[in-house]
């Protein structure tokens, strides 16, 4: 628990200054004017009061234990600090202070003494390198940080990795009324990271909504378990800073490749739930919306407005981010017909024209709530001469205060703009100023309505036969190899019930013939050199190869090439069946870096190599999310057929997606994989693995445990 952090009844501030400027100074000064309801206890060897409260010169000399220890003290005193907190029996620990990890080197030992002393006192600390915590229960009242700005009283709770961030982010905060029930900053998270934050404030009955902003992850396996149940009852919307790698990485397969950061940050999020924005001012878009509206039952939206430009703006933003302008009844065009002039546009968006004055707004705005095809109304105000913005917002709250429906209202005039948003923050209804941010916050709450009303999917285990994968991951590892063949990978695919197009391993023509009749013309020839990513672009593939004089010619040509010889130059190809017909797939696996494994679906052939249309999501994969990754590639269309022709069997496709999350799950020496392509047929029988590339991790035992 940590309300030793953020329900404590008496606070020390060690390092508490008598210099306004400085941040012991601003954090005592900041508890006192907040009105924190306990005992404040101000540390500082010198003086013997501050702001008017009597400072003691050590912690053991205050005359009772304090729940909570802010230390803002230089970084050399931060570990001796904490130690007489531990000593003491104080279990809430806040530092202020940097000079940690976060500046390398000697820092970084300093954090590990400091986190060791934490855990020896049983002690939780936010930071070191933060900028503290609040909590504006009127019962507790603290206003922990250096922040010159206090939010007002609400139900979000508010995490920022950043400092810096968390200035700006209160700052907003205050001036546009988001109501905030607790915030912290965690710096550099060394104790108290945002998955203990996250289960906390699940348990916090005044805490409505959770935004964050992330810069990393600490563990994002639990990250994931913990947001997928917080989310089904409470929205999580989230800033992930970061969106791609400092420099390239290599890479030796399409999944490898087509991996990055901020695609893990989907995937994930994707999978739990979380509402991701892009930018911080989405950020409070968004926190506006979900503070105060109701969420869509859908995703149709009604426009009003009393001019054709912001109409159009909002109806084009709704399109690009998800939402549908959709078409009024007719009964409500006819209503609005006989409330309007004559001049007024009554289809969707509904244009009123610039004369509409507050009585035309609230009775078009009744009108399209009342519509049963409507989910949602954005209400665009540009004030033309003699009607001001207030007069409006009075309007939109007299329609929309305390609907089921949510009313975004957005104000561009600047005349009368600010009593105007008060008046619809008093009504709890969303106002912005320009209409993209109105749009881009609807979505995000219509985003959220659609992870409430998907399954919860479950993450199946097949029998597999995981001692014969291990066998032969055994043998890569004996060789000092870290590319698997292309008969070890295809083992590996058998191994776990993936369906594998019939192949055998020939070292000279007579094998070779001998395979070919056995697997039956025609057949394919492949060198199958572990180096080869891309068989067919070096010449080292044979395709329909339909009698012995063909595989004669082919087999002369291949035999020839420095792809078919191993390393020990014994020659060795593989004659596998000629498939035709089907959807190419692409079916991979790459181990991001923090992040773990990711799963990867996409469209082969020429839609990965140029258009790179591919899903991923984070190992473990759910059925539903197999689903979700095989219906949201661009060319999803393909797959369920089109002009006629018959579709793929697209449950084979999503167990085999799962099938390859189990086997990375559990063999963890693998790094990437890709079976490209999977042939996909209308005939679940049909489906099979063509080619399949595995590359396995040379880091010792020790490492893929910590990892």
């Amino acid at each position: 628990m940590l309300d030793s952090v953020f329900k404590p009844t008496s606070i020390a501030v060690i390092g508490a200054s008598r210099q306004p400027g400085t941040i012991g100074y601003e954090i005592l000064h900041n508890l006192l004017i907040a009105g924190f309801k306990g005992a404040v206890y101000p540390v500082n060897l010198k003086a013997s009061s501050i702001h008017g409260v009597r400072a003691y010169p050590s912690i053991a000399a205050i005359p009772e234990v304090p729940d909570l220890a802010i230390i803002v003290v230089p970084k050399e005193r931060v570990v001796q600090v904490a130690r007489e907190a531990g000593q003491a029996g104080i279990k809430g620990l806040i530092v202020i202070s940097a000079g940690f990890k976060e500046v390398g080197g000697a820092g970084v030992a300093r954090e590990l003494e400091l986190l060791e002393v934490v855990r020896e006192f049983g002690m939780r600390m936010i930071g070191p390198n933060c900028m503290g915590a609040i909590n504006t229960d009127p019962e507790i009242s603290m206003n922990g940080t250096f922040a010159p700005s206090t939010p007002p009283r609400g139900r979000i709770a508010f995490m920022s990795q950043s400092g810096a961030m968390g200035v700006t982010i209160l700052d907003y905060a205050a001036e546009f009324g988001i109501g905030i029930s607790q915030f912290v900053s965690i710096g550099n998270k060394a104790d108290v990271s945002s998955n203990d934050l996250l289960e906390y404030w699940d348990d916090q009955d005044d805490v409505g909504v959770i935004l964050m902003y992330l810069e990393n992850f600490g563990s994002p396996r639990r990250f994931q378990e913990i947001a997928r149940e917080i989310t089904r009852h409470k929205p999580v919307v989230a800033v992930k800073a970061g969106r791609s790698h400092a420099g390239a990485r290599a890479a030796s397969s399409h999944t490898g490749a087509l991996a990055a950061m901020d695609v893990a940050t989907d995937a994930l999020f994707a999978q739990c739930g979380i509402v991701r924005m892009d930018t911080v001012a989405g950020l409070f878009d968004a926190a506006i919306a979900f503070g105060n509206a109701p969420l869509p039952a859908g995703p149709n939206v009604a426009i009003v407005t009393n001019a054709g430009g912001p109409g159009i703006i909002v109806a084009d933003a709704c399109e690009a981010r998800g939402l549908k302008v959709c078409p009024l009844s007719e009964e409500s065009q006819e209503r609005l017909r006989e409330r309007l002039p004559e001049e007024a546009s009554v289809g969707n968006p509904v244009d009123m024209i610039a004369s509409a004055r507050a009585a035309e707004y609230r009775v078009a705005l009744e009108i399209v709530m009342e519509d049963p095809n409507v989910d949602a109304v954005i209400a665009a105000f540009v004030p033309p001469l003699g009607i001001e913005s207030l007069e409006i917002a009075r309007a939109i709250r007299a329609a929309g205060e305390g609907g089921p429906k949510p009313v975004m209202a957005v104000l561009m005039g600047r005349e009368g703009l600010p009593q105007g948003m008060t008046e619809l923050r008093e009504a709890r209804i969303p106002a912005y100023i320009f209409p993209e941010s109105a749009v881009r916050a609807l979505a995000a709450t219509y985003r959220y309505r659609r992870w409430l009303d998907r399954p919860r999917g479950e993450v199946h285990t097949y029998e597999v036969d995981d001692a014969r994968v291990g066998r032969v991951l055994a043998g890569v590892r004996e060789d000092g190899r870290e590319m698997l063949g292309t008969e070890e990978a295809m083992e590996i695919l058998e191994a776990y019930g993936i369906p594998v197009t019939p192949y055998r391993i020939v070292t000279n023509f007579e094998e070779a013939v001998e395979a070919a009749e056995e697997i039956g013309f025609p057949v394919v020839l492949k060198a199958i050199s572990p180096e080869l990513v891309h068989k067919t672009e070096v010449g080292a593939v044979a395709l329909d190869l339909e009698n012995v004089d063909e595989l004669r010619t082919a087999y002369v040509r291949l035999s020839k090439s420095t792809h078919a010889r191993a390393g020990s130059g014994q020659l060795r190809l593989m004659v596998q069946a000629m498939v035709r017909g089907g959807r190419e797939t692409i079916i991979g696996m790459t181990e991001e870096p923090n992040f773990g494994p990711l799963i990867m679906f996409g469209l082969g052939g020429i839609y990965v190599e140029a258009i790179e249309d591919v899903m991923f999501r984070a190992q473990p994969v759910s059925d539903v999310d197999a689903d979700e990754m095989i219906r949201t590639v661009r060319g999803f269309r393909l797959l369920e057929g089109i002009r006629g022709e018959a579709g793929v069997h697209l449950p084979t496709i999503q167990e085999v997606i799962q099938r390859v999350s189990q086997l990375v799950g559990s063999h963890d020496r693998i790094e990437e994989l890709d079976i490209n392509p999977f042939l996909a047929f209308d005939d679940a029988g049909r489906c099979v693995a063509v080619d399949a590339r595995i590359r396995i991790t040379a880091q010792p035992e020790a490492q893929l445990e910590a990892r």
